[in-house]
C-alpha cells in the first residue's frame, strides 16, 4: 500500500488566509444543487451583465487579431485612457508611465504588499476590511497592524489614530475608501490630517476601487490630488465594479517614479500581462457610454434606501447607513449571536447567504456583511425569513 510523503512547504504558506465570500458561494451554490432556494447576499459583485459595447469591444479586438502577448505594464493606449479618466475623474494628472495594468485589484495588493513586507517591518490596514491586506502581510512575515474602524465614527479611519501607531519599522500604510465591508467612507479632513503627518519613510496604498460608487451628494477624495505624497502613493482601481466586469479580472494602478519599475518586474515574474482583448474592452468601457454604469449606481441607491431600513427593523440589529460602495454592515450583537453564527443559521436554515464580520478582521465579531447587489424583491424576501428566524 502506497503511502503518501508529507511535502515540506514554505513557512509563509501556513499564514496565508482566504477570502471567505467565495466558500459561502461554493456552499450556496452546493444547497441550490440540493434544490434549495437561495438568495445570495454574500458575494461582492454586481448582479448586472457587462455593458454591451464593452462586449463588443472584446469580441472585435478577437476578430480583429490581438491574441499575443502585450507588454507587461499594459498596452499603451489603455494607460493613455485611464490617464485621461484619472484627469477628467479626479482633477490630476497621471502619466501613462506610472500607471500599470493589472489582472484585477488584488495583484496591486499582492505587489505592494510583498515589495514591503518582510521580518522586522510593519504594515498597516483597516480592520474590518478587506481579507486579503492581512492575509499577505502575514504570508510576507511582516507584522500586521490593524486601524480600527469604528460604527461610532461611521467606519471611517481616524487620521490620528493611524499617525499616532506609526513606528521607525512601519513600512506601508493600506486605506480603502468607499470600503469593504462596511461602505464607510472616509471624510476630506481625515484624508488631509493623514496626509499632513504621513512621515516620509512610510509609503500609502490607497485602494480605490469603489470611488465611482457614492450616495447622497458625496465626492471621492482621491490621494492622488496631493503632491506632496506623490512619491511614496500607489492607488489602485479598477473596472470590476463600475461596469460589472469582476470576472474580465482587470485592475489598474498608479506608482510613483521610483516603485514603477519594481512592479513592471513582478508582472513579468507572475503573469507576463493582461490578455489583450480585455485591455480592448477596458478602453471601450472608460471612453464609450456611461448611462449602463450610471443606471446600475442609481439600483445600488434604490436598494441602499430599502435594506438599511428593513435591517433595523429586525431584532437585534443596528445599521448604519453606507455611504459608499453596495454593502450594508449591521451590528448584530442584540441577537445574541456571533456573526460567523448568523452567517451559519441564516445559509443553512433561511437559504440566504451572508459573510461574518469576522472574515473581516480581528474587531467585527459582532457584524455581518450584507451585499446588496440583488434585487429589491430578493432582498425583501431576505429579510422577511430573516425575520421569521430571528422571532
Amino acid at each position: 500500500m502506497l503511502t503518501q510523503t508529507e511535502l515540506l512547504q514554505a513557512e509563509g504558506m501556513s499564514r496565508l488566509g482566504t477570502e471567505t465570500a467565495f466558500e459561502v458561494l461554493a456552499r450556496a451554490a452546493e444547497l441550490e444543487r440540493q434544490g434549495r432556494d437561495i438568495i445570495n447576499l454574500g458575494i461582492g459583485q454586481p448582479d448586472f451583465k457587462t455593458p454591451p459595447h464593452v462586449v463588443e469591444a472584446a469580441i472585435k479586438a478577437l476578430q480583429d487579431g490581438h491574441h499575443g502577448y502585450t507588454p507587461s505594464q499594459g498596452i499603451l493606449e489603455l494607460r493613455e485612457v485611464v490617464a485621461a479618466d484619472i484627469h477628467a475623474r479626479r482633477g490630476v494628472e497621471v502619466s501613462p508611465a506610472n500607471i500599470c495594468i493589472m489582472p484585477g485589484g488584488k495583484p496591486t495588493m499582492f505587489f505592494a504588499i510583498l515589495m514591503f513586507g518582510a521580518k522586522g517591518s510593519e504594515i498597516m490596514y483597516p480592520d474590518p476590511g478587506f481579507p486579503i491586506y492581512r492575509s499577505m502581510i502575514e504570508y510576507t512575515g511582516a507584522k500586521p497592524v490593524p486601524i480600527v474602524l469604528r460604527e461610532e465614527n461611521h467606519f471611517a479611519f481616524s487620521a490620528e489614530e493611524v499617525l499616532a501607531q506609526i513606528t521607525p519599522a512601519t513600512r506601508l500604510i493600506i486605506v480603502n475608501s468607499p470600503g469593504n465591508p462596511t461602505g464607510g467612507v472616509t471624510p476630506k479632513e481625515e484624508v488631509e490630517k493623514l496626509v499632513a503627518g504621513l512621515p516620509d519613510h512610510v509609503a500609502l496604498m490607497s485602494d480605490e476601487i469603489y470611488s465611482r460608487m457614492l450616495y447622497d451628494g458625496r465626492e471621492h477624495v482621491s490621494f492622488l490630488s496631493y503632491p506632496e505624497i506623490r512619491d511614496r502613493l500607489i492607488v489602485l482601481d479598477g473596472w470590476s465594479k463600475t461596469y460589472a466586469m469582476t470576472g474580465w479580472r482587470l485592475g489598474y494602478s498608479v506608482w510613483p517614479d521610483q516603485l514603477i519599475d519594481g512592479v513592471t518586474r513582478l508582472c513579468v515574474n507572475n503573469h507576463s500581462c493582461v490578455n489583450a482583448p480585455t485591455q480592448y474592452a477596458g478602453i471601450a468601457a472608460l471612453q464609450g457610454p456611461q448611462e449602463e454604469a450610471e443606471a446600475m449606481m442609481q439600483a445600488f441607491n434604490e436598494r441602499r434606501r430599502v435594506i438599511v431600513p428593513l435591517l433595523n427593523q429586525l431584532p437585534g440589529f443596528r445599521c448604519l447607513d453606507p455611504g459608499g460602495a453596495f454593502y450594508a454592515f449591521p451590528n448584530i450583537s442584540g441577537t445574541g449571536m456571533s456573526g460567523k453564527e448568523l452567517q451559519t443559521r441564516l445559509l443553512e436554515e433561511a437559504g440566504i447567504a451572508t459573510v461574518a464580520g469576522t472574515s473581516f478582521g480581528l474587531h467585527a465579531e459582532d457584524f455581518i456583511r450584507f451585499s446588496y447587489a440583488n434585487s429589491v424583491e430578493n432582498i425583501r424576501e431576505a429579510v422577511r425569513r430573516m425575520g421569521e428566524l430571528l422571532r
